[in-house]
């Protein structure tokens, strides 16, 4: 068991932010002795690195807590998703930094620097492009109340946002990969599904199994849709949907 200063000292958190924590419930330490003094386990010190990892996504405290308390959380697959998401704050600060290289040689040098150099790292062209892609057409396939009320709800997704949905896309995408051998109804693969249902959901819209099954259709109907599945793998976009067809026949 850790003290209140111990851990201060161990993780860089002040011990005013520790006690703070402990007052809203996000870090109640395991015990507390007769003389009042707070007594941390190593669970306490996993979750105070959740926590810890999640601040730096620009989180809330009171949305790292509801995470926290979910029955579900499920600790590797969040790290795996920090790492991802870290990952891609590193390729862009590389990119931040090479152009305050270029732009620091381009003074030294006397020479001018072409305008696009000037800002790569900075461009959001990528994520907004990702907010509005197929939108229109969307509107058409789905209706457009659907429609807005998906483009309502990311609307305010932030570039973390939409790296932590893209980690977690690619995890389940991986998941459906190593279970292609064993067969759409495989346990697994159908765990798999079940996620990826209950992923749109909370990221887009409610997913009804008519939804779901249409999607699972559009995923080999549309070429584009069958271009970026099968990216990660070869058919995997025809075995997405007789994967889905599966689940959706036993959920009815």
């Amino acid at each position: 068991m850790f003290k209140v200063k111990e851990v201060a000292n161990l993780t860089g958190v002040s011990i005013r932010t520790l006690h703070h924590y402990d007052r809203i419930g996000l870090l109640q330490p395991e015990a507390v002795t007769d003389a009042g003094y707070r007594l941390y386990s190593e669970r306490d010190l996993e979750r105070l690195q959740q926590i810890l990892f999640f601040k730096e996504m620009d989180f809330t405290l009171q949305e790292i807590k509801d995470i926290l308390d979910r029955p579900d959380f499920n600790r590797k697959e969040s790290l795996k998703n920090h790492k991802a998401l870290l990952l891609k704050k590193k390729k862009r600060l590389d990119e931040i930094i090479r152009t305050v290289e270029k732009t620091i040689n381009s003074i030294e040098g006397g020479y001018q620097m072409k305008e696009k150099d000037m800002f790569e790292g900075f461009d959001m062209k990528e994520i907004e492009e990702h907010q509005k892609k197929y939108s229109e057409e969307a509107k058409a396939r789905y209706g457009k109340e659907t429609v807005e009320k998906v483009e309502k709800r990311t609307a305010n997704y932030t570039p973390d946002d939409w790296g932590n949905i893209q980690a977690k896309t690619e995890e389940i995408y991986q998941r459906l990969i190593s279970g292609m051998a064993d067969g759409p109804n495989d346990p697994a693969v159908q765990e798999a599904v079940a996620d990826w249902r209950q992923f749109i959901t909370d990221h887009y819209y409610d997913c009804t199994i008519d939804i779901f099954r249409g999607l699972g259709d559009l995923y080999v109907d549309d070429p584009r849709f069958t271009k970026n599945i099968d990216k990660y793998q070869p058919g995997l976009a025809a075995f997405f949907k007789r994967a889905i067809h599966h689940y959706c026949d036993e959920q009815e």
